[in-house]
């Protein structure tokens, strides 16, 4: 069967893999839909994320159908249509004894530090399979983005009438608005980018943004939108090194920071003036949790949450590897792709 693989960073190939073997126990056999393309896979195009190996078959934000599952599988069956925890974990470590299994000791995350979706069938533990009956695939391929940012707000544990520094307002960022909003939370969402900023104005009723600008203007448009007080919470969504660092002048005093972007470089701030005299509480989000998944599915069939908005663009299998280079491109409008596998 069809595989696309990135034999190394910008470098697409199509392959022919082995069919699947039966699932054994524990495993469902799924047929691939939907896969969403999302920072993760551009980074992995570009060479630029940690953890993505080469050569990968990328893919982790999955809408797919069961075909066949194992002897002993009960949370699903054959013809079901599901959304995809791509968190692979041992179940056996410190971690996952005390339910962190988004930070497992030894985890892997498909089309990252293993090969992922970007194929037409695949064998997944079936405990990995999240039941969206009543969603179609594109969106059940979009409950993985959103989950990351739903780990990312209760992480912060935004409170009803907060207000919430998002900066960057990427895929992820947007996620991590969704929750604030259902959290009953004020949103400001900063980012250098004008028409993405434009887009969460339009699309996502947010009234209130910054065009970062990189300088001491950044803080004064914020003081001027809280009366002074600058933000309870901000959620970094950038992966800059110097965003991330720059994000502890933006909370307020007692205020908690959230980086959810990841960079590969140091992160340097001053620890007197920012970090001990506003007694800040810095906090990394990874990944999501399993609970996440099931209540996302739930906010989207109640409608709390519009995915409307959400896919901007669209792909068939076969032209990935000429239009995946355009999606890299900020100014592109892609806030969410999805790549047709059906087959």
């Amino acid at each position: 069967m069809k595989a696309l693989q990135l034999e190394q960073p910008k470098t697409w190939k199509q392959i022919e893999i082995d069919e699947p073997d039966a699932p054994g126990p524990g495993e469902a056999l799924v047929r691939i839909h939907r896969v969403g393309v999302c920072g993760t896979d551009l980074g992995g195009y570009l060479g630029k994320f940690p953890f993505f190996s080469y050569p990968r078959i990328p893919g982790h934000e999955l809408g797919v159908e069961v075909l066949e599952v194992g002897p002993d599988v009960k949370n699903v069956q054959p013809g079901d249509r599901c959304s995809v925890e791509p968190y692979i974990n041992c179940q056996k470590c410190y971690s996952c004894e005390r339910g962190l299994t988004n930070c497992c000791e030894e985890h892997k995350t498909l089309g990252v530090m293993c090969d992922g979706g970007l194929t037409q069938r695949m064998i997944l533990p079936a405990r990995k399979l999240h039941l969206a009956n009543n969603l179609t695939y594109e969106q059940s391929a979009l409950v993985e983005t959103l989950a990351i940012g739903c780990h990312a707000v209760d992480r912060a544990q935004v409170k009803e009438g907060e207000t919430v520094l998002i900066i960057g307002a990427g895929p992820i960022g947007l996620s991590a608005l969704e929750f604030v909003k259902v959290a009953g939370a004020r949103p400001i969402v900063a980012d250098l980018s004008q028409k993405r900023l434009d887009f969460v104005t339009t699309n996502m009723g947010v009234n209130d943004t910054i065009l970062v600008a990189g300088d001491d203007s950044d803080i004064e448009r914020l003081e001027s939108l809280t009366d002074g007080r600058r933000a309870d919470v901000v959620i970094d969504a950038t992966g800059n090194n110097r965003s991330m660092a720059g994000a502890l002048n933006m909370a307020a005093f007692g205020g908690r920071v959230v980086y959810v972007g990841i960079t590969q470089s140091n992160l340097e701030f001053p620890h007197a003036p920012a970090m001990h005299r506003r007694e800040l509480t810095l906090l990394a989000s990874r990944n999501a949790l399993s609970g996440d998944f099931a209540r996302i599915i739930d906010l989207i069939e109640k409608g709390t949450i519009n995915t409307d908005p959400w896919i901007t663009h669209h792909a068939a299998f076969e032209e990935v590897a000429d239009v995946f280079p355009t999606w890299v491109d900020p100014e592109s409008g892609v806030i969410k792709a999805m790549i047709h596998v059906d087959g």
